[in-house]
Formats: structure tokens, C-alpha cells, sequence
């Protein structure tokens, strides 16, 4: 007890300096020396970083660095010790109760130790929240059974449940922190137990994180982590370049060559679980008649469309989960050939033989979706529809696509948990409208049966066969555009080691050093 009020008094004013940092939003505070900073090139901001809260990549992507989750996914997606050392189903032929048995003297950044209470206090609040619904909602309750033994008990048997503890929205947070300070100044000053800790945000600049001296692993080579926005791919290509940052996220593929041929820079380019996908609004007109989204998909050239925008980096999507997620019926599934005429038959048998307007939202920082949307316009101008684009920022265009703003949207998604649950059930089920992940508002009571089942059933071949039969009838219903399997490609400067880019877009950057 001496020893972590000890601690606790230590960093105590630490804590309180990098509270006021964030809450103020102050510029600056990188380190000179440019050894001991990571300066990572972003294309979007973070919309929250409570964990609970959000359930979207950009956000992930920095709560992984100050959080931790109790298992880890490796590069093969297979869950892996973390902040639990092991776990057990109690009763293996039926898995609904998993005890997991804590590691001992993880420290949070505020100096508390890492105790039960805090996985029971966070997992009930993923519960909770609708943005986790995906991830936590088959959760019946936690049970502290002493300081380091955590007892989960499940609705239903579900057995990739350990895979679900490893996505970001599981992530552990501090009870005391949490209830002490309240869910919005904690959002703005997080306490995690992870590698990094939240030292200052400068709103639609940058975050800054600091090494945490105390991680339960080996602490972080590098000093200082800094994700900086760059929206604009060509302005994140020159600071890549130049070494003003020494990672950068998202290269766009008409880049590809350019840092293949560039002698500092290295090139990754890694297949992930993700899909890039346009959900139609299928909850009101135009969208709720599937003859218009038939329209949409027959006036639609995709093979042409996605060799445009992706140059060869990606292949046209023939279903809502990549190949790369097991259980993927992608390979089963039949394409919508691409016939215009067949198009207007359908737009003039849905009452609009003089076609109609409707409306196309995507986010800022990706050119592929700008050039997607700009070729999908003049197809459908083609057969009669006039599509007005709007390009938002990151957080405004997930309030608007949470609300059911647009007529059709783009955006990518996928199982990060790597299990064709998470794919399917966040984004197909009923009970998950808007920020629970179903932003095409699609409903289909077969659909949402299936989906349940699937979740019960412990044979794989089993639910192999009932994900095939959902993603049938979602392609025969189309509340999506299949578009394009999505690559992770990041550039990278040379001096820079360690660097492995992950299936689930999440990569672990606390891993990484600069050469000597």
C-alpha cells in the first residue's frame, strides 16, 4: 500500500499538468530532439478518446496507446495475454462463463493498481453503450471474485468471445478516475494503463503522448508519440519525405511508386479485415425500395470504378466482409454485372422514369472516396440520377451518417476482432441503427434471426453456413455497395525499426525505435 501511495504522489502533479495541457488545448510541446518523438501523419482527428464511447478507427488508433485492452490480437488475429496472463471457460462445452485471472502490479497513470474493479466497471460500461454494442452486447454480467480474478458471464455460449476483449471499446479503464473527474473531463484527460500517456491535444492539430515509465511491458523505446493531422495526402507525402513526420497513414495509390522509389522511405502494404462500402439509408424513400438500390447498383461499372480509384492496390468487393475475415462468403456471392438499361427499367418501375436527386456523403483525408464519388456521379448521371456530394470532416460526417442524414454514404468497416460476427452483427442487426454501427438503417427480421443464431452456435461449420446465408441475403437485398477490399498502405522512413503493420488496421507503434 506504502509503495503505490508513494506512487501515486509522484505523479500526482504530472497528472494534473497534463490535465490542464488538454483541457487548455496549448500548441506546441514536441521535444526538440527529434530522437525522442514519433510524429505520425493522420488524415482525421479522433472523435473521443473514452473508450466506451466510440467505435471507429481513428479514435481506436490513439486509445490503443493509452489504454490497454485484457487480450491482444496478433498479426494472424489470434488473441493473445495482455492485461489478463490467462483465462479459462469454466465450463468448456458451455461457454458462457470465462474467468480471467489478471496480471499483478499493472499500474495506471494516475499510480492506482489495475484490480478487478476496473474490468467489471469497464466491461459494464461497454455493456452499456450503444457505440459497443457490437462488441459487449452478449454480456450478462461481471463479477469481481477477488482483486485479481474477474468472472464474465455471457447471455448465450459464444465462443469467439476472447477475441471481443482485444477490440478497443473493451479497453480498461480506472473506476476511480472515471467517477472521480466524470465521463467528460476523463475523455479529455484519459487514465489508461497503456505504453503512452495523454500529455496535450491541440484540436484539429495533433495529440501528444508521453512514454508511461511504469507500462507492466517493456516501457516504449521512443520517448514522445505524436499523431498530427495532415487531411491532405500530398501535404502528409512531403512531410514524409522531408522527415518532418516520420510515419505516414493512408498513401494513396497513386503514391505507391513514388515512396517505392523514394531512398529514405520504405513502403507497407498489408491486406486488412476492412471493406470500403456505400450504405443506401434503407429506412426512408428512396432507399427503402429495393428496386432503387438495384438501379444504383446496375448503373454502377465497378471493375472499371475500383482500377480508377485504387490503381490495382485494392480488388472489387463481391461481398460485406473481406476475404481475409474467416467465414467470408466472398467468393459465393454473384456481382451485379454492370447494365445501365437495366437501371432505368428499374427507376422508371419504382415511379421515377424521369429519374431523381439524391444525396452522397464521405469523410475528408481520403482522395479514393472523393474519387469514387466523383465517378459514381457521372454514372449515374447516366441513367438519370443526379448525386450531390458532400465531403466532411471526420467527426461531423459520422454525426451526420449516425443520424441518417444521407441518402448514401462511404466509408470502410470490418471485424476487428477478426471474427465475421463483428462484421455482420454491427452492421446488418436491427438493434444497432446509427452509432452502433448499421448506418445503412437496414432491418430484416430473417437477417437480425440469423445473426442471433450465429451467435449461438458453437460449430464452425455451422455458423460458416448461417454467415453465408446472411451475406446472401444482404446482397440480394443490397442495403450496401460492395466496393472495394481495403489495404493498409503506410510509409515510412527508413530509420525507422519495428514498424508491422496489422490486419485490423490497429498497429502497435509502442514497438517502435529509430535506428541508432
Amino acid at each position: 500500500m506504502a509503495k503505490m501511495f508513494g506512487i501515486r504522489a509522484a505523479f500526482g502533479a504530472v497528472l494534473a499538468l497534463s490535465a490542464a495541457l488538454v483541457l487548455i488545448g496549448c500548441g506546441g510541446g514536441q521535444t526538440a530532439g527529434r530522437k525522442d518523438t514519433l510524429i505520425v501523419g493522420i488524415t482525421a482527428m479522433h472523435t473521443t478518446l473514452d473508450p466506451s464511447m466510440q467505435n471507429n478507427l481513428h479514435s481506436g488508433r490513439v486509445i490503443l496507446h493509452v489504454f490497454d485492452t485484457l487480450v491482444w490480437l496478433d498479426y494472424n488475429m489470434e488473441p493473445r495475454p495482455n492485461l489478463a496472463e490467462s483465462w479459462e471457460w469454466v465450463d468448456p462445452a458451455n461457454p458462457t462463463q470465462l474467468r480471467v485471472f489478471l496480471r499483478q502490479g499493472v499500474l495506471f497513470h494516475n499510480g492506482d493498481e489495475l484490480t478487478a474493479r476496473d474490468v467489471t466497471f469497464s466491461l459494464d460500461r461497454a455493456l452499456l453503450s450503444p457505440h459497443n454494442a457490437s462488441v459487449a452486447s452478449m454480456i450478462q454480467g461481471t463479477a469481481a471474485i477477488n482483486d485479481y480474478e474477474v468472472l464474465i458471464t455471457l447471455e448465450h455460449p459464444f465462443v469467439p468471445f476472447v477475441n471481443f476483449l482485444g477490440a478497443p471499446g473493451m479497453s480498461i479503464l480506472n473506476e476511480r478516475s472515471v467517477t472521480e473527474m466524470g465521463v467528460d473531463a476523463h475523455s479529455l484527460a484519459p487514465i489508461g494503463t497503456g505504453p503512452y500517456r495523454l500529455t496535450n491535444v491541440v484540436a484539429g492539430d495533433r495529440v501528444e503522448l508521453t512514454r508511461w515509465e511504469y507500462f507492466w511491458c517493456e516501457p516504449a523505446p521512443i520517448e514522445n508519440l505524436v499523431f498530427r493531422l495532415m487531411a491532405d495526402a500530398s501535404t502528409r507525402l512531403i512531410a514524409l519525405e522531408t522527415g518532418e513526420i516520420d510515419i505516414m497513414r493512408s498513401v494513396p495509390p497513386s503514391d505507391i511508386s513514388r515512396v517505392q522509389g523514394h531512398p529514405a522511405l520504405t513502403l507497407h502494404n498489408e491486406e486488412t479485415v476492412l471493406t470500403h462500402f456505400i450504405a443506401f439509408n434503407n429506412a426512408r424513400p428512396p432507399f427503402d425500395d429495393v428496386r432503387l438500390r438495384h438501379a444504383v447498383q446496375y448503373a454502377i461499372d465497378m471493375d472499371a470504378m475500383v482500377q480508377a480509384v485504387f490503381m490495382g492496390a485494392s480488388v472489387p468487393a463481391t461481398g460485406p466482409i473481406s476475404p481475409r475475415v474467416w467465414g467470408s462468403a466472398a467468393d459465393r456471392l454473384e456481382p451485379f454485372e454492370f447494365n445501365p438499361d437495366r437501371a432505368r427499367e428499374l427507376l422508371a418501375e419504382a415511379g421515377f422514369p424521369d429519374g431523381l436527386s439524391v444525396t452522397f456523403f464521405t469523410n475528408q483525408g481520403n482522395p479514393q472516396r472523393a474519387d469514387t464519388a466523383e465517378i459514381m456521379q457521372n454514372m449515374l448521371r447516366n441513367v438519370g440520377i443526379d448525386m450531390s456530394v458532400h465531403i466532411q470532416e471526420w467527426g461531423t460526417f459520422l454525426e451526420s451518417s449516425n443520424s441518417g442524414e444521407p441518402d448514401m454514404l462511404m466509408i470502410a468497416m470490418g471485424p476487428t476482432t477478426g471474427d465475421p460476427d463483428q462484421g455482420l452483427f454491427n452492421t446488418f442487426h436491427s438493434t444497432t441503427w446509427g452509432r452502433g454501427g448499421n448506418m445503412a438503417f437496414f432491418s430484416n427480421p430473417e437477417v437480425d434471426s440469423l445473426l442471433e443464431a450465429g451467435r449461438r452456435e458453437a460449430d464452425p461449420v455451422a455458423r460458416a453456413e448461417i454467415y453465408y446465408q446472411v451475406q446472401r441475403i444482404i446482397r440480394d437485398e443490397s442495403p450496401w455497395i460492395f466496393v472495394a477490399t481495403a489495404a493498409e498502405i503506410t510509409g515510412v522512413r527508413n530509420n525507422v525499426k519495428g514498424f508491422r503493420s496489422a490486419p485490423n488496421s490497429l498497429p502497435r507503434l509502442w514497438t517502435v525505435s529509430f535506428a541508432e
